[in-house]
């Protein structure tokens, strides 16, 4: 077990906070908080405990010096100040003597939030890269460490691993919410349990497919994972998405077989031509052509699907049965979801796609749990744990 915020004195301590704050942001407007949110419970702990809080985050990815005038934190600094009631200062550095000086003047209670640490990857990669100088000093710069980034932690980053090497660390509220409803609802659901799962790429979700089989009673597969699939039976998918690699298909194949009573495949799909998606036409999974390109599943595979969730006592969502985005290719997932929703099981949602699906369509607060993770989400489920939260304190 580890170390928790709660277990550790930090009144009138400066306690370096690292949270997720990666969420979506358009010409300077936030389009979701939810992460912000969901970190507010740590930081309103320590507001009470009179710390001086000192957080990190990243934003978006930081490749080249012009990424850095896109993915600025200034944003989120403002949106932060007008949920928490105590002061709010923005750093533009990430480190310096003059965001030393900031730390020093600070009155308990008060935060300041960095700007993005991966500012600190141009040009040498050194917060990815997991400098020890780098972590060394954010650590430096408090007398505790605090993991509240869930999101992040499958990443052995400084701001998320390194820094916990330094200094007396513990997580959070946030990650504490995280790895407790995953640890009950998915690692050990009440049965039946289903997955329905769907995606662009079999290659990101196979290590997750073979921890969920041997867990799971029904396996309900969508979206590109399903093409693979229904390519490796022999049917043609025309050009829809689907893996080509040898290793991933073989290991496919093998999974059909040994699971043939879980897993569940489409029967029909929604397609248009490669050469016009105006040309919409619904039609059996056996009647594909070569350039065909399968956007969503058809009723019948959406009724099918629908008397195993409907069976279920519990359902885990990991992403999406076709391109939903666009209303003429939004059924499938609508449906599906709407079924979810509505039923009687304990739900629950991991992985970006789904969860921005569900809040999409309006279901949100009809998911037991919706996990701020994504990736993070399925690594933990596969190795019943990560790496930055490994690396905290026991207690």
């Amino acid at each position: 077990m580890k170390k928790r915020i709660q277990d550790i004195d930090v009144s009138n301590k400066r306690v370096l906070l690292r949270c997720d704050f990666n969420i979506p942001i358009k010409d300077g407007k936030i389009l979701d908080d939810s992460k912000l949110i969901a970190s507010l419970n740590t930081i309103e702990y320590l507001i009470k405990q009179k710390a001086k809080i000192i957080i990190l985050s990243h934003f978006g990815k930081v490749k080249t010096i012009e990424d850095k005038a896109k993915n600025s934190l200034a944003p989120v600094a403002e949106r932060l100040q007008s949920l928490v009631n105590t002061k709010v200062i923005f750093s533009k550095q990430t480190r310096n003597m003059y965001l030393e000086a900031k730390i020093e003047s600070m009155n308990p209670g008060e935060i300041l939030l960095l700007e993005n640490t991966r500012f600190e990857d141009i040009p040498n990669k050194l917060e990815s890269g997991n400098d020890t100088q780098l972590a060394m000093y954010w650590a430096g710069l408090a007398d505790i460490f605090c993991l509240d980034a869930f999101g992040s932690s499958h990443r052995k980053h400084a701001s998320t691993y390194g820094v916990a090497k330094y200094i007396p660390s513990c997580i959070g509220f946030l990650v504490q919410h995280e790895i407790e409803m995953l640890d009950k609802y998915v690692l050990n659901a009440e049965k039946p349990f289903t997955i329905v799962m769907g995606g662009a790429k079999v290659e990101d979700k196979v290590e997750l497919i073979e921890s969920l089989l041997p867990r799971c009673d029904h396996l309900l597969i969508t979206g590109g994972i399903a093409n693979s699939c229904l390519a490796t039976l022999g049917f043609n998918v025309g050009n829809s998405l689907k893996t080509s690699d040898p290793a991933i298909l073989n290991k496919i194949k093998n999974l059909l077989i040994k699971y043939k009573d879980k897993i569940m495949l489409p029967v029909d799909a929604i397609i248009c031509p490669v050469y016009n998606e105006e040309l919409i036409e619904h039609v059996n999974i056996d009647k594909i052509e070569d350039d065909d390109v399968i956007y969503d599943i058809g009723m019948k595979t959406i009724n099918k699907f629908k008397e195993v969730i409907n069976s279920s006592k519990t359902i885990f969502v990991n992403g999406t049965a076709g391109k939903y985005e666009d209303m003429k290719f939004a059924t499938g997932t609508r449906e599906l979801l709407d079924t979810i929703a509505n039923s009687k099981a304990i739900k629950i949602a991991g992985g970006g796609d789904g969860v921005s699906a569900i809040k999409h369509f309006g279901f949100g607060e009809k998911f037991n749990y919706l996990s701020t993770g994504g990736g993070a989400t399925l690594e933990y489920i596969i190795n019943e744990g990560l790496p930055a939260i490994d690396n905290i304190q026991d207690e």
